[in-house]
């Protein structure tokens, strides 16, 4: 009698008056109390093992009520009513072990629900209360039952530790199965006489509740005896089943279902409970077919996308590649992608997905790659980590665009807009500087002073000097110039490179370090376009470190050493560094970081000509830290 008693805690009387009434008519003993104060008082005397109260009330709330009754009484059931705004307060009343939460206005429906959810947690501890009484009762008559006593004691930890036992998935003792109702399938929970101890929200549904009933009478044939049920043979053996059965639904319908058992073990590896998963044929059936069409749908979204896209682990070994991907540089999977896309032995200078897999961050960088059938490709490519559900990168998605034919329109139209900017501007401005500067040399003559006339030349020579390489490189630019290949020592032209750039290091106070490998080897390259993008690197590393005014000493490296298939060119320098943005348009044409002093073509020059005989070129850069830019060029064009 006493668990249909009910203490009703609210400070408000109309709502006292209501759901008095409500309970009332459900046929609960209420108890009443206008404080947390006066609940306690109430509790203390009358022990109820519901309590139904406000979350909000002056002095004492709802929260400290349920934290001091569940001091005093775990088993009592609490019961919070929210009001608008009230979630968190909620959320950290169940976190304090409140049975549910309802909000205001209470309705009858959801409130009859809470309580008897509440109410089947109290009845299922009574029954196990009882049956643990009934062991003890035993203990005195036969001493050799004490294991069975401890095992049916431990039945409760066994179920309340089953979030553990079964990765999170399983509720309390009292059924709640938060993550198992959201499954398609019955799960139950069986003692060792296969009672049904809990059972989750569908099998409630499409079996009724069964909690206290056996559960193998579900079953037709043998395994509705009990004797060979799935629980059976799992008590039986120790073992999890997997078998066919033929299930009888509440209209005696009999259906197939696949029967699914898991022991629980208790602390002395005693199998007290067993987990029960029913899966009917049907829902398997949907589910397959869903998969099935989620998979079709995803693999014509990743081949139709309009460009190359493909899915790399650490090693940078493809792990998947779209039908665009797979049309242009032939099969792929399970190849390395600088050998599918380069026909390289080596990971590309500066590799997005290598970045990506370090950081988690998306890179973007342009390349010129390789065809099956040989011709360049240029490419964007965009990098995205794949993360697994514990956060961890385990592979990098690679977007790459064809942008060869928007290359090719923008050397066009820019070569017109480069020989009359170029020349209108940049050639009539050092014209100008010449004037100045013949002007200064007849005023040494006038006035008979040499140091002017020297000083003069000097001016109109190095103005001479840029005039040349300006139209030098426009010329280059503007004309499509096929090379001139001979085998040549790669020793000899870097060599040659070193001692062309020497002179401008020691004018500008740069310190110059050469290593050469005196193994390098032959190579077949067109020596002076070759030489002359590599000078301009040099040249360039050479002025950031004569623009760095936060450093009293600098040094520009340049190194050259063999590699089994070309050889490695790097420049280095401890200059003033680029910001991201400069680094990612670096090789574009007409993009100078010199203001007046540049055309805006060396660079991308230099990366044509060294496209040109099949090589790569990439540069890495922090602010303040310097450059460095890495050429391969391979033995044979």
């Amino acid at each position: 009698m006493m668990e249909k008693t009910l203490l009703l805690v609210d400070d408000e009387p109309g709502i006292r008056k209501v759901v008095g009434i409500t309970l009332s008519d459900m046929g609960y003993t209420v108890l009443e109390a206008v404080s947390g104060d006066e609940a306690l008082a109430i509790f203390h005397r009358e022990k109820p093992p519901v309590v139904l109260t406000d979350i909000r009330m002056p002095g004492m709330d709802g929260l400290e009520l349920l934290r001091r009754i569940k001091a005093e009484s775990p088993e009592t059931e609490v019961i919070l009513v929210t009001g608008h705004g009230d979630l968190e307060m909620a959320v950290q009343g169940l976190k304090l072990e409140a049975c549910d939460f309802i909000s205001k206005p209470v309705n009858s429906e959801i409130l009859e629900i809470a309580l008897k959810r509440a109410m089947d947690k109290i009845q299922l501890r009574r029954r196990m209360r009882e049956y643990t009484d009934e062991l003890e009762s035993r203990v005195s008559e036969q001493a050799q039952k004490l294991v069975e006593l401890e095992r049916q004691c431990a039945a409760q930890e066994a179920v309340d530790g089953l979030t553990q036992a079964m990765g999170g998935l399983a509720g309390e003792i009292a059924g709640e199965f938060a993550m198992f109702n959201a499954l398609p399938c019955l799960v139950s929970i069986q003692d060792r006489d296969q009672r049904v101890l809990s059972a989750n929200q569908l099998y409630r549904e499409r079996l009724g509740d069964r909690v206290g009933l056996p559960g193998f009478t579900i079953y037709a044939g043998a395994a509705g005896l009990g004797l060979d049920s799935p629980v059976a043979r799992t008590l039986r053996t120790g073992q999890g089943q997997k078998s066919r059965e033929g299930l009888f639904g509440p209209e005696e319908t009999l259906s197939a279902v696949t029967v699914h058992t898991a022991p629980i073990h208790s602390a002395g590896g005693q199998v007290d409970l067993v987990l029960e998963i029913l899966v009917e044929a049907g829902e398997v059936q949907r589910l397959q077919d869903e998969l099935h069409t989620t998979r079709q749908r995803y693999q014509q979204l990743f081949d139709e996308a309009p460009c190359f896209i493909t899915v790399h682990d650490r090693s940078l070994r493809i792990q998947a590649a779209n039908r665009r991907f797979r049309q242009e540089f032939g099969p792929a999977t399970g190849g390395l992608c600088y050998q599918v896309y380069c026909g390289s032995e080596r990971p590309c200078f500066g590799c997005p997905t290598l970045k990506t897999f370090e950081d988690g961050r998306s890179h973007q960088t342009e390349i010129t790659v390789r065809g099956k059938n040989g011709d360049p490709v240029n490419v964007v490519i965009w990098t995205a980590p794949i993360r697994n559900a514990a956060g961890e990168i385990e592979a990098v998605m690679e977007m790459a665009t064809d942008i060869t034919e928007l290359s090719r329109m923008q050397d066009h139209l820019a070569s017109l807009g480069m020989l009359i900017a170029s020349l209108s501007h940049g050639i009539k401005g050092l014209l100008t500087a010449l004037d100045g500067g013949v002007y200064k040399v007849n005023a040494g003559f006038r006035a008979n002073d040499q140091d002017i006339v020297q000083a003069g030349w000097c001016k109109v020579t190095e103005l001479i000097g840029r005039i040349k390489g300006m139209v030098l490189d426009i010329l280059f630019y503007a004309k499509k110039r096929e090379l001139q290949l001979r085998e040549m020592p790669a020793a000899d032209l870097a060599a040659q490179v070193a001692e062309a750039v020497a002179p401008k290091a020691s004018q500008m106070g740069v310190a110059f370090v050469v290593e050469i490998d005196p193994d390098l080897g032959n190579f077949t390259v067109d020596e002076g376009v070759l030489s002359a993008a590599m000078i301009n690197i040099l040249e360039n590393a050479v002025d950031a470190c004569r623009d760095d005014k936060a450093k009293t000493a600098h040094t520009v490296s340049f190194r050259a050493r063999p590699d089994c298939s070309g050889v490695f060119f790097e420049i280095e320098d401890d200059g003033v560094g680029m910001q991201p943005d400069t680094l990612a348009r670096l090789f574009s044409v007409f993009f100078s970081t010199k203001g007046s002093r540049g055309t805006g073509l060396g660079l991308f020059i230099a990366k044509k000509a060294v496209d040109q005989h099949g090589g790569r070129i990439g540069a890495v850069s922090e602010p303040g830290q310097g450059s460095t830019f890495r050429i391969w060029i391979p033995r044979e064009k």
